[in-house]
């Protein structure tokens, strides 16, 4: 095998959601609102937990991170789509998108690190509530994140490179509404058996480790849990966590979706719409749990709210 790009090729063609033109105002309108909902949702989440001094906690501290990776990890896909949509085309430049395939892995792979040291601090924090301020200090939550950043940035990198190094033929049709890894690496007319490689052994360990993690987290938790005698507190310990085992089983229910659909033929549509629920509908659903079932957001959210008309009797 050549190595290298060696067609030349300067655009893929993506067939998006469904070829339909009566099916297309649909789909923008759709797409537009739920993305909209998730952007100005998520926002909302970092505002609250900023301007609220009590939510300056090591556990809002990783929600915020994770709200802002769910903003960016809608905005890789979604906006393209809609332009898309809007002029009625269905092309993306070859360095488009790998660029957009870059920041797919990247903003999906923090999402799974996150909920992963997310899974940590609760376990911290029912286990260990005497040490919870010492162990979860400012500096450990800074680095958590900055090598989680570094980790997966890195892992983004490899798999770009390992696409760069396949050759396409001269007019590539992408039976997706973005550049997925595995569509690509499918559609390559050069060998593609190391990437297949890479591939699948890297998503099992940055899939699988995390999620190893936040296992040994919950079981020490539940194992916590009870031993509590109270009844109240075992309700008060176990509705800490609610939110989070909702956005995990979210996460991992549809990307495990993705994760078997990619191993069928590339042009299933199932695919498609296991990436829609993983890419769209879980960053979404993810601001409605957080604001609805958690306590603390929904006080950040009022005072963000009265903020301003305090403001103005204070001046």
């Amino acid at each position: 095998m050549e190595p290298g790009n060696d067609t030349r090729i300067s655009e893929f063609l993506l067939l998006g959601l469904s070829e339909e033109e009566e099916l297309q105002f649909l789909i923008f309108g759709l797409f537009l609102s739920m993305y909209l909902i998730t952007v100005f949702g998520n926002l909302l989440i970092i505002l609250a937990i900023s301007s609220d001094s009590h939510l300056h906690t090591p556990m809002y501290f990783f929600l915020s991170n994770l709200s802002f990776v769910d903003i960016c990890f809608t905005s890789t896909t979604i906006p393209k789509m809609l332009w898309n949509i809007q002029n009625m085309s269905k092309g993306i430049t070859y360095g488009g998108c790998i660029t957009q395939m870059y920041f797919y892995i990247l903003f999906a792979g923090l999402d799974d690190i996150l909920l992963s040291v997310m899974a940590y601090d609760r376990y911290v924090a029912i286990c260990l509530p005497l040490h919870y301020m010492v162990i979860m200090s400012p500096l450990l939550c800074g680095l958590l994140v900055l090598i989680s950043w570094v980790l997966i940035a890195l892992f983004s990198l490899l798999h770009s490179l390992m696409v760069l190094r396949l050759s396409f033929c001269p007019l590539v049709q992408i039976p997706h509404f973005f550049c997925e890894l595995s569509q690509l690496v499918q559609l390559a007319s050069s060998e593609n058996f190391l990437n297949n490689i890479v591939m699948y052994f890297a998503a099992v360990l940055v899939g699988g480790g995390p999620f190893a993690g936040i296992l040994y987290s919950y079981s020490k938790i539940v194992s916590c849990i009870c031993k509590i005698t109270s009844a109240q507190g075992k309700h008060k310990a176990f509705s800490t966590c609610v939110s989070h085992l909702s956005v995990v089983f979210l996460f991992y229910f549809t990307a495990l979706g993705v994760f078997l659909s990619s191993g069928t033929t590339y042009t299933s549509h199932s695919s498609t719409i296991a990436s829609v629920m993983y890419t769209v509908v879980t960053p979404m659903l993810n601001t409605f749990i957080y604001s609805l079932r958690n306590r603390d957001i929904k006080e950040g959210l009022k005072t963000l709210y009265w903020m301003p008309s305090i403001k103005d009797q204070l001046y």
